[in-house]
């Protein structure tokens, strides 16, 4: 087989793959849950390439976030739940559905009246499925309250983010960055009591609700809040490479160092890019 831009060509590797005559042997004993990680980490490749501005490196990263998706529809198929062609007509549908304001004659919306459509749709959708559930003899979904639908999956903080959206939604929240930000400095004030005491259990909840603040504080903000940490810890990695490189130069390193010779450099870091940026 040879390389080329045609899907169908790499759905036919991916069964090749996995074929019991002659596949590939850690293929073969993949399945939905052993693979979920992998497709986590690969959507997490492709954000990383795009911060980065690696454009080269993006392609090979949706190329790995494709195969994923192929991986998942080639096993589904040998179930005969679904094939890679039903997934692409599912959101080819949905697509469809979802934008009648570019697809049909539903034309000059506002972004709002966008908003708001894009939530009469969903609505309607969810009503489709239950009743094609009962035509089917299948069993209700289970009814959800107002924060069901956010997958357990999902980052921690971006899930927390997603909860308060919903909260929000009907009202179940601060209308003041500056209220959140006092929630934010109570929280530290519990955890310290609680550091202080050394319960070890409340401390790690207090640190949860710290986190659940944070996040928070991020949405009313309007920044993403994975994106910010994401932004620190290059930040820090870069200040920590900087005070590698620096007592290198002396035949130094940094376990044998004192902190405050690594804060001194830390320092410096700091004092250079300010200085780049100006």
């Amino acid at each position: 087989m040879k390389a080329s831009g045609d899907i169908a060509d790499l759905l036919a590797i991916m069964a090749r793959l996995r074929s019991p005559d002659g596949g590939c042997p850690w293929d073969i004993e993949q399945d939905f849950a052993s693979i979920a990680p992998y497709t986590i980490e690969e959507a997490y490749e492709v954000a990383d390439a795009i911060q980065r501005g690696d454009f080269s490196d993006l392609k090979d990263e949706l190329g790995d976030l494709l195969l994923q998706v192929v991986f998942h529809a080639q096993m589904a198929q040998e179930r005969g739940l679904f094939a890679f062609g039903d997934v692409v007509e599912a959101i080819c549908a949905k697509l469809l559905r979802r934008h009648p304001h570019v697809f049909s004659d539903v034309t000059n919306l506002s972004p709002d009246q966008v908003k708001a459509l894009w939530g009469d749709i969903k609505r309607q959708e969810k009503a489709d499925r239950a009743a094609a559930r009962a035509e089917a003899g299948l069993p209700a979904e289970p009814v959800g309250g107002v924060l069901s639908g956010v997958p357990e999956a999902m980052p921690a903080l971006t899930r927390a983010v997603k909860l308060q959206e919903k909260a929000s939604k009907v009202g179940f929240d601060w209308n003041d960055a500056r209220l959140v930000l006092a929630k934010i400095r109570e929280e530290g004030d519990e955890l310290e009591r609680e550091i202080e005491a050394g319960r070890m259990d409340a401390i790690r909840d207090e640190i949860g609700d710290l986190f659940f603040a944070l996040a928070n504080l991020s949405r009313h903000a309007g920044a993403d809040p994975e994106a910010a940490l994401r932004g620190t810890n290059e930040k820090f990695r870069r200040r920590f490479a900087h005070i590698e490189a620096r007592l290198a130069t002396k035949g130094a390193r940094p376990e044998d160092s004192t902190l405050a010779e690594m804060d001194a450099l830390w320092d410096e870091a700091k004092r250079i890019e300010k200085s780049s940026i100006a």
